[in-house]
């Protein structure tokens, strides 16, 4: 029985769109003046709604709240981000034998409230959202304690080289998905020990590895 970790934003969730009206809005509001573009987030390295806002220009004493606001955005969207193409069967079907959780810079209530429009909420067994205290390899570690199986292989599953950077600090497998928030050359630049174009490619890649 695997450990499977989760990034939402990119990974599960169809969020780019959202995230750049969402992060255009809060700029607007702040008086920000910069046009987010898909570019500004596919430059990014670590993946985070205040990295995002830096890259946005938004000073830094604004910084948080523009986060408040973006997270606040997704809060009161009407109907939760859709889910790419095949992931909630992958997620289904990997949930039957293995330990699923997410973490996130999203927040908690924002991916639980996917999950439930997605009939994935029975799947997944904790999310560690920005509402979790932590970088992003402790709770990695606080999942592996948590959840983990003596011996048995434990996957970080990002769209980011920050995922890829987490994942080999805490010793554990990095697998970088291509239809994500950043450009499939700056996850090559990071190195994941795989790198993976679709969902069913993603299933294989865990059942192989997990079984060795």
């Amino acid at each position: 029985m695997s450990l499977i970790l989760f990034d939402f934003d990119g990974v599960l969730a169809d969020t780019l769109g959202d995230l750049l009206q969402f992060g255009q809005e809060a700029c607007n509001e702040l008086g920000v003046n910069h046009v987010a573009t898909v570019e500004d987030l596919h430059s990014l390295e670590i993946m985070s709604f205040a990295t995002y806002a830096r890259q946005l220009e938004v000073p830094d004493h604004l910084v948080a709240e523009f986060v408040r606001r973006c997270l606040g955005k997704f809060a009161e969207k009407k109907s939760p981000p859709e889910i790419f193409k095949g992931l909630d069967t992958l997620i289904r079907s990997l949930s039957a034998g293995n330990n699923i959780s997410i973490i996130t810079g999203n927040s908690s209530k924002n991916v639980n409230a996917f999950l439930t429009a997605h009939g994935l909420d029975g799947c997944i067994h904790t999310v560690y959202g920005v509402d979790s205290p932590g970088s992003k390899v402790e709770k990695i570690l606080m999942a592996q304690k948590r959840f983990a199986a003596e011996g048995k292989a434990i996957f970080m599953v990002g769209d980011s080289a920050s995922d890829i950077h987490a994942a080999k600090e805490a010793s554990i497998i990095s697998i970088a998905v291509s239809w994500g928030h950043q450009s499939a050359q700056t996850l090559i630049f990071a190195n994941p020990d795989y790198l993976v174009h679709s969902p069913e490619e993603l299933y294989r890649v865990i059942k192989e590895v997990g079984s060795e």
